[in-house]
């Protein structure tokens, strides 16, 4: 039986796109406001928890409070690192109906995104009151000796107890961080730095210039900086390349992208590239995606230590380029538009689709095509800043599906399979922290992890979801995705999945060929291997 349907599998993998199910009135609609208490809709999920932030992580009476929001994820085993503008928590989601806190660690200075690697965790602090010892985060001057930007590291062996081991300055500081494995060199990692914010003064840190190309070659604009990390003496840690990556190929000019300004009449004004916001590493393939204010851009990552540009495109819907996901065959890249900068309402009626959207595109080598737009299919309000932002992907086999979070415009997911023509299959979302006025909130970024959907909710806490059976997804496919279990996962760090051989994976395929799903054509040989495995079991 098995061995028929194979046969028949191998002729009609390539039937006609997933069909889209969009209700007559979206019940994310008009949903009632409330801090702790807002009503919530889904679609095709099920929310298993929602933890509140602790204390030292809100300001009382002022849930949006930029200085106290939950920023981004990492994971480790059962443990969820949560970054926060004021430091960060560990989470324990043995029990993901009831995740335990372990660590609230106080150490402000934003954005406080994380990453682990072992027993090490690395956190990007941007803003001017952060301290090299985390100690209390007073006024200061514009030059202090004390003020720490850059990427501290913490030796987390004890996680009720971390311990900052070491503290890389950098001049614009760190918005974002991509933590990049050496495959030929397990003994250290790099740590790419996306610095945004302003030029630190030479007399706070040596070296850091303000001033352009034409007048200084060393300006701090239009580069990115690595950090090597060696393993087992991780205070010594340091910067060891700064690429111009943004150079004109032929000129050599360190400014030679995006200029900045509108691309033409009725057009989206965007930003200069000089900075990249994002970069996501995918080391298998040897590449990463830079989403850099002004452009989308590829990176040759084969030697890690020297990242160096092959492509960049640009697209006339975009005002900042935010953050990029490659699809496991990276043969597609996603990119998002963060207009507004995330604290702005861009999911309004009047807002349009193609503004503050995903970007895809399809990759040869390293030609970028573009492909279409996605944009999160339901209407918001004023009091509800939302826009594109963080998500990964869901390990569905022989499908590109994303999960996806929209501040608060809440979880999307949706299957991009067919890159021209990606589809909502999955939501969740709440009403507005407010009613009555914009107040910060929503979901900073949602990951897969080992099974579940965990989200940072800005003003709110910690969520922990699971996707559920419907028309888009069997239990097969949901089984097989669960699979996929991993002992680390960082964000901006991609690493290939794989499948095991299972009956359930050869089950998950099949569905996809009942339902007359686009199923890749790389997943027939995954199909046949699972297949044969299947024919064994029973």
């Amino acid at each position: 039986m098995l061995r028929s349907i194979a046969r028949v599998a191998a002729f009609v993998f390539l039937a006609a796109p997933l069909a889209a199910q969009v209700p007559a009135v979206d019940p994310r609609v008009g949903l009632k406001g409330g801090w702790l208490d807002a009503a919530t809709a889904t679609s095709n999920m099920r929310l298993i928890s929602a933890t509140p932030r602790p204390d030292g992580f809100f300001r009382a009476g002022q849930p949006g409070d930029f200085g106290t929001a939950n920023s981004d994820l990492a994971f480790r085993g059962s443990l969820v690192f949560q970054g926060n503008f004021n430091g960060f928590q560990i989470w324990d989601v043995s029990n993901p109906a009831s995740p335990v806190l372990k660590t609230a660690f106080v150490c402000g200075g934003g954005q406080g995104d994380v990453s682990v690697h072992g027993n090490l965790l690395f956190m990007s602090v941007e803003e001017t009151r952060g301290r090299v010892d985390c100690g209390n985060q007073g006024a200061m001057g514009p030059v202090n000796a004390e003020r720490f930007r850059g990427v501290r590291v913490f030796d987390i062996t004890n996680i009720e107890k971390p311990i900052q081991v070491a503290a890389v300055q950098t001049c614009r500081g760190s918005h974002t961080h991509t933590l990049v494995p050496d495959l030929k060199d397990t003994s250290h990692v790099y740590v790419y730095v996306s610095g945004t914010s302003s030029v630190r003064s030479p007399e706070e840190l040596a070296g850091c210039s303000a001033r352009m190309p034409a007048e200084d070659a060393n300006t701090s604009f239009f580069r990115i900086e690595v950090i090597e990390v060696p393993i087992a003496r991780p205070q010594d840690a340091k910067i060891v390349n700064a690429p111009r990556v943004f150079a004109d190929r032929e000129t050599g000019a360190l400014n030679g992208l995006w200029a900045g300004g509108n691309h033409g009449e009725g057009t989206q004004r965007t930003a200069r590239t000089d900075q990249c916001h994002d970069i996501t590493a995918y080391p298998e393939i040897g590449l990463a995606a830079g989403a850099c204010s002004g452009n989308g851009i590829l990176l040759d990552i084969s030697d890690p230590a020297n990242p160096t540009r092959v492509e960049e495109v640009a697209d006339d819907n975009f005002a900042y380029w935010h953050s990029a996901t490659f699809n496991n065959a990276g043969t597609t890249v996603l990119f998002t538009d963060e207009w507004g900068g995330g604290t702005s309402p861009r999911c309004r009626s009047t807002d349009k689709p193609t503004w503050g959207a995903n970007a895809i595109y399809t990759r040869n080598g390293s030609e970028l095509t573009f492909a279409s737009h996605y944009k999160l299919p339901a209407v918001q309000t004023p009091q509800e800043n939302c826009v594109a932002h963080n998500g990964s992907l869901v390990p569905v086999p022989g499908r590109d599906i994303k999960v996806q979070a929209w501040y608060q415009g809440g979880i999307s997911v949706f299957d991009f399979t067919d890159p021209a023509a990606p589809k909502e299959i999955a939501f969740f979302d709440r009403g507005p922290v407010s009613d009555s006025a914009l107040t910060l909130g929503g979901q900073w970024s949602t990951y897969w992890y080992n099974g579940r959907i965990y989200g940072s909710e800005i003003a709110r806490g910690i969520d922990v979801l699971e996707l559920t059976v419907s028309e888009h997804l069997t239990e097969n496919e949901i089984a097989a995705a669960r699979l996929v279990q991993v002992a680390e996962e960082n964000p901006q760090a991609q690493r290939r999945i794989v499948w095991p051989a299972d009956v359930v994976v050869a089950k998950a395929y099949l569905d996809q060929l009942t339902r007359g799903s686009q199923v890749q054509p790389a997943s027939l040989q995954l199909l046949r291997s699972s297949l044969t495995v299947a024919e064994r079991q029973t």
